[in-house]
């Protein structure tokens, strides 16, 4: 049974009466992959989406998935319905726009088999969503709209919008996974730290003749960094940096204008690449939490934190917040601890907040450092880049670090 028919089914008598140990309220890929990390749990849970399954899985983005995300999940139980239908790179190139030096990652430099991997999508939050269609602890609500959060000392009341019908939901824990505009981290008085960046960043999906040979590229310009990911069927996903008014005037181009001017840039390394689908703009920036926490909330995924898309860390940083989080309350409730509690959602804030800080603070220092024409900072940039392709630990090191294997490992990985 689909879970929309399975919420439409259940009476209203019942959804009101029951109370939950967790809501979580957004069902994207971070939010539906925490819930699918305590599937198995004594918990009892409500994932709460606004969209209907279809409308979800259609987003048209496509995530660079790093090894350990990938061990996360494994340890899940996913991997083996996801990974026949993703894309694997052996390679990354890393250049400063058309320098000759060119920083090559491979698999050996950090004794794995692959270097990541390249998913879209609807191909994650599928085999998320089946994950739960037979879970008796998790009860997912789509579409369902938070109209209303009430926090108090014993619980958290939710109104939720279903079928045009307010419900209300009692919960011990409500769980932001609502976005980087997250209503719920506001209406919690968490402060946030960041900026806009003056760019965006262009979208688009190319078909090519022939292999992509399972490479990833980096390339530092001016206007700021922007990367080629293989996915199957030999196409390629741009994630193009501009200055935002660039971005809206390459947004205007007709197809074949866009692909031209793709090729001027990028053609030597693509085998005749052909524009597929749809183009579009996202916009960029940097967002800090102060607090990961507040009195029965937590924050994961984009209503945390945000950067730059940079080696694809965005969604990378969530997957961990989520695997982190639910190991966190399963190990409190184990114990017969409060998972509510500050004390309990502090351990959570301290094992996370730091580990993300480092990687947003990397991300905004190479998007500044490299998006510039100064001279002494393009000469000292470009022996930065010597230094990393030459001396092995440094590579090694800088590698591991954006791929997630430099902290602490949540126990899913480690299944």
């Amino acid at each position: 049974m689909a879970l929309e028919q399975l919420v439409a089914s259940q009476s209203v008598s019942q959804r009101d009466s029951d109370a939950y140990d967790i809501a979580i309220v957004g069902g994207g890929i971070v939010g539906t992959l925490f819930a699918c990390a305590l599937k198995d749990s004594n918990l009892k849970i409500a994932l709460i989406e606004a969209e209907t399954q279809s409308q979800a899985v259609a987003k048209a983005q496509a995530y660079s998935i790093s090894l350990l995300s990938s061990q996360i999940l494994q340890g899940l139980g996913v991997w083996k319905t996801i990974r026949p239908q993703i894309e694997t790179y052996k390679t990354v190139r890393l250049s400063d726009a058309n320098h000759p030096s060119v920083v090559k990652f491979a698999p050996t430099d950090i004794g794995t088999q692959t270097l990541g991997y390249v998913a879209e999508h609807r191909v994650l939050l599928t085999a998320l969503q089946e994950s739960l269609e037979h879970c008796s602890n998790v009860l997912h609500l789509c579409p369902a709209k938070v109209l209303k959060t009430e926090f108090r000392a014993e619980d958290a009341i939710l109104d939720v919008a279903i079928s045009d019908q307010i419900h209300s939901i009692r919960t011990r824990l409500v769980i932001a996974a609502d976005g980087s505009r997250s209503p719920l981290r506001q209406q919690a008085n968490i402060r946030t730290y960041g900026w806009k960046y003056w760019q965006a960043c262009v979208v688009a999906t190319f078909q090519l003749d022939a292999s992509h040979n399972n490479t990833a590229y980096e390339w530092f310009w001016e206007g700021g960094p922007s990367g080629i990911l293989p996915l199957p069927n030999n196409r390629c996903r741009i994630v193009w940096t501009v200055p935002k008014t660039e971005a809206e005037a390459m947004l205007a181009l007709s197809d074949n204008e866009f692909t031209e001017r793709f090729i001027q840039r990028y053609g030597a390394h693509l085998s005749n690449p052909k524009l597929e689908g749809e183009r579009y703009v996202f916009p960029v920036q940097l967002l800090h939490s102060s607090r990961y926490v507040a009195s029965r909330l937590a924050l994961i995924g984009d209503a945390a934190h945000c950067c730059h898309p940079l080696g694809g860390q965005g969604i990378n940083m969530g997957i961990r917040d989520a695997a982190a989080l639910a190991q966190v309350l399963q190990t409190a409730s184990d114990r017969n601890e409060d998972i509510s509690s500050i004390k309990v959602l502090k351990r959570y804030e301290r094992w996370r907040q730091w580990e993300n800080l480092i990687i947003l603070s990397v991300t905004d220092v190479l998007n500044r450092t490299f998006s510039t024409q100064i001279a002494p900072v393009v000469f000292l940039r470009r022996i930065a880049l010597w230094i990393l392709g030459t001396v092995q630990p440094i590579k090694s090191l800088t590698f591991r670090l954006m791929s997630g294997l430099v902290g602490r490992t949540p126990n899913l990985a480690q299944r």
